[in-house]
């Protein structure tokens, strides 16, 4: 702990990474590592890779555990709390703000355009994602063929999860960790606890429901929480379009701050202003718990066997619960001049392998294009 590091530098300089964080969880490591690690020194090389794997160890925005941990070490608990919240806070001012440009109101059909090529490109961004994650997964099995087939296995199982059920996808993540703990030699002791959901009364319990699956029980961040709230947002509660989900996915990309601030946008459809900031607060506040309540014992967390175990299972399930969300947001184009801007979104990142940011931006340049023609946009 450094406990001469002033509250309001901790606010300052995570309110700075908050709001030039564009481009997701890479970005956020990197600045995060620049300011800690190379700039301030405040931490060793050392030390922030353990941030970094203990952060990954944990459901929820890896990133954002990642920024609460690192102000935790300067601070303490408020110190973690005051660099979460400004880590979190620019970019949710930012997104509700869209949020009712969009979804309020009668928005210009330009705006529509931009909102309808950015949405475009999103099974794109998720397809890429997918990608990413799929070799450091792939080396962590070895060369033991029993244990290659169950990764391939979970990872079948995650995408089939993402496409046909998406609102339990957990289950499926969870399941596939337990089996590859099990596998590895773990046993249960004692019957396991079973809890059931009670069905939301209202409007507000549905949404804090789904913010919760959003914060606590999504293994692997980022895309992993599309089905999830997709299923619920659209499908089950009908609180906005497959094409106004795009949307909220294309916002959540290009907006700084972390990935899950989609949720936010999920709330505003549900119940305006105040159903996106109970959305968030919702789904963040699992992971100060975690972080704020456990830092002390990530060390040991990282060593345990059992839940490298799980994670080893969980992790390939994850990875194709996010190539499965690529196919359900490609399902909700709803014009079809978006479809070859899904395809050169998807040659921009996958063959030309270039950034997430600059192929939303063109995307929603090539959708004010489609709204000048006099194409559908809406």
């Amino acid at each position: 702990m450094k406990p001469e590091i002033a509250l309001r530098t901790v606010a300052r300089d995570w309110s700075r990474i908050g709001v030039t964080g564009f481009g997701g969880p890479p970005a956020h490591i990197a600045l995060l590592r620049s300011l800690c690690v190379r700039k301030q020194r405040w931490m060793s090389d050392a030390e922030f890779e353990d941030g970094i794997a203990a952060a990954n160890l944990l459901p929820g925005p890896a990133s954002t555990q990642l920024a609460i941990f690192c102000a935790w070490r300067l601070r303490g608990w408020r110190g973690g709390l005051v660099g979460g919240v400004c880590f979190i806070l620019p970019g949710l001012v930012v997104i509700l703000a869209l949020s009712a440009l969009l979804l309020s109101g009668h928005p210009s059909k330009f705006v529509l355009g931009a909102a309808a090529g950015a949405g475009a490109a999103v099974a794109a961004v998720a397809a890429q994602a997918a990608a990413g994650l799929i070799p450091p997964s792939w080396r962590r099995t070895g060369v033991d063929r029993a244990g290659r087939i169950r990764w391939i296995a979970y990872a079948v199982a995650g995408a089939v999860a993402a496409i046909v059920i998406g609102p339990w996808l957990v289950l499926v993540l969870l399941a596939a960790g337990l089996v590859e703990a099990a596998a590895t030699g773990w046993r249960p002791r004692g019957a396991p606890a079973v809890a059931f959901a009670v069905p939301a009364i209202g409007t507000w319990l549905a949404l804090a429901w789904t913010a919760l699956k959003v914060g606590a029980l999504s293994y692997g961040g980022g895309f992993v929480i599309i089905p999830l709230m997709r299923g619920d947002a659209v499908d089950r509660h009908h609180w906005m379009t497959a094409g106004q989900f795009l949307y909220a996915v294309a916002l959540g990309q290009i907006t700084p701050g972390p990935v899950v601030q989609t949720v936010a946008v999920v709330g505003y459809a549900a119940a305006g202003l105040i159903g996106g900031v109970l959305a968030s607060v919702i789904a963040f506040a699992p992971s100060f718990v975690f972080v704020l309540g456990g830092a002390r014992h990530f060390d040991r967390l990282r060593a345990n066997r059992t839940v490298q175990a799980f994670l080893a299972g969980a992790g390939p399930a994850a990875i194709g619960a996010i190539g499965g969300s690529a196919v359900v947001l490609g399902w909700s184009l709803t014009h079809l001049w978006q479809v070859p801007v899904l395809a050169l979104a998807a040659l921009w990142l996958l063959a030309l392998r270039r950034g997430v940011v600059s192929a939303l931006i063109g995307a929603a340049c090539l959708g004010v294009i489609a709204a000048a023609l006099g194409w559908p946009v809406g």
